[in-house]
């Protein structure tokens, strides 16, 4: 049932939004699942790689959505995400489609996509009032502990992968980027997972439940 306190454009955007986005991660996720069971990691790029491209570049909406306040978002955890998001579509998987046959390419996406699918579906409930279940609020602000760690090793093999391989041949400084995005991982990867950290210990159990549902995305 819509809240109480009226169904706006805004909560009728965001339902949309994340409606729209939590479909095109789980038709990623199906189709990686499939040809990896089937076929094996060296033909899921041949069914996936341009619609998953296209979908995280949307992704930048979740940017400007958290700089123009239409959600409550941090900008620099939301902007750090994206961007580190992209630099591996565009600056790894595109220019050099040879590395998505890898299962590190496969796993990065599963990852992604399964923690897109709980958050996208997740934050559509949300527009409603009780419309988020138990279990999904326990996956939204906990499989993660699990997710990250698998997207954040696959996404800095890819690189690493980049990096001794076919980089050169793209431009001299290319390489030196990719050692600087390595680099910036180490930084990146603790305030990103501590962040969330600190959203589960604030949303799951106690107080939080009741905080959250209050918090109107």
């Amino acid at each position: 049932m819509p809240s109480s306190s009226g169904f706006g454009a805004r909560k009728a955007y965001l339902v949309a939004y994340n409606a729209a986005s939590a479909i095109a991660w789980a038709t990623i996720l199906g189709r990686v699942a499939v040809v990896l069971f089937w076929k094996g990691s060296p033909f899921v790029p041949l069914v996936v790689d341009r619609f998953a491209r296209t979908t995280q570049t949307f992704a930048i909406m979740e940017i400007v959505h958290a700089l123009t306040g239409v959600v409550p978002a941090p900008f620099f955890t939301t902007a750090m995400q994206v961007a580190s998001r992209l630099v591996l579509m565009w600056g790894i998987a595109q220019p050099f489609p040879g590395l998505n046959a890898s299962l590190w390419y496969s796993g990065m996406l599963s990852a992604w996509a399964t923690t897109e699918v709980i958050r996208y579906t997740y934050f559509a409930l949300k527009q409603f009032d009780g419309g988020v279940p138990g279990w999904l609020h326990w996956l939204r602000y906990s499989a993660f502990l699990v997710l990250y760690p698998i997207g954040i090793s696959s996404e800095v093999a890819m690189i690493i992968k980049a990096l001794i391989g076919p980089a050169s041949t793209l431009a001299a400084w290319y390489p030196w980027a990719l050692i600087t995005i390595l680099l910036s991982y180490i930084p990146g990867s603790v305030i990103l997972y501590s962040h969330m950290l600190k959203q589960r210990r604030k949303y799951i159990g106690g107080t939080g439940q009741a905080k959250e549902t209050k918090k109107k995305q």
